[in-house]
Parts: C-alpha cells; structure tokens; sequence
C-alpha cells in the first residue's frame, strides 16, 4: 500500500510538472529546451549558474557512476534510496533552474545595450 501511494505521489508530480505552462509558468518541454541555452550562456560567463550546474553534473554522476552499484548490490533498499532522492533533488533543481533562467533570458531581451550618460 505505501509503495503505491509513493508512485501516486510520483506520477501525480510529474503531471503537474508536464502541465505547468497551463498554469502560467514555463511548460516542461520549454524548460528542458532551454537546458542547452542555459549551459551555452554559463560557459561563456553570461549566466551565474556555474556552480548549480557544477552540482547538477555531480548528481548526474553519482547516479550514473559504477561505484555506486556497490551499495545498492550490499544494502539494497537502502542502495536505491539515495539514488531516488539524489534523482528527486535532481528533477527540482534542473526545474527550478530553467525556470530562473528563461525569467533572466527574458530580462535580458528586455534591455537595451548601450552607456549611460549623466
């Protein structure tokens, strides 16, 4: 019974997360379009999200990391549960950090480039 409650809980954040454009924030597909935009603008020093990225890159390779198979072969359960929170805090962070980043593409489309002059 828990672990279905678990996977309703699941399947019923990842529906609100393909459907947010409906509510007024950036849909999922816009946001994972933006992904490479978002790494492209980092590397050239245009972005501040080094250091998420940075973490977002760990996270990605602990999770696909070979070593990381040990644990999971020796403690089972207990094995799989940090690989779900670390892909859960995963998930939130490249959400999150899209979204930041469309709201700062958007600023900057805004501004005018030029000097001020007083």
């Amino acid at each position: 019974m828990a672990r279905t409650l678990k996977r309703a809980a699941a399947f019923a954040a990842l529906g609100r997360a393909l459907t947010a454009g409906a509510r007024g924030g950036p849909s999922l597909g816009r946001r994972l379009a933006a992904l490479p935009r978002m790494i492209r603008a980092t590397m050239r020093g245009e972005y501040d999200g080094g250091l998420r990225l940075a973490l977002m890159t760990a996270a990605v390779a602990y999770v696909a990391s070979p070593f990381d198979l040990v644990p999971e072969a020796m403690l089972l359960m207990l094995g799989i549960v940090d690989d779900a929170l670390v892909v859960t805090w995963l998930a939130g962070s490249v959400l999150a950090e899209t979204e930041r980043f469309l709201d700062w593409e958007a600023r900057r489309e805004s501004v005018v480039p030029g000097q001020v002059v007083g």
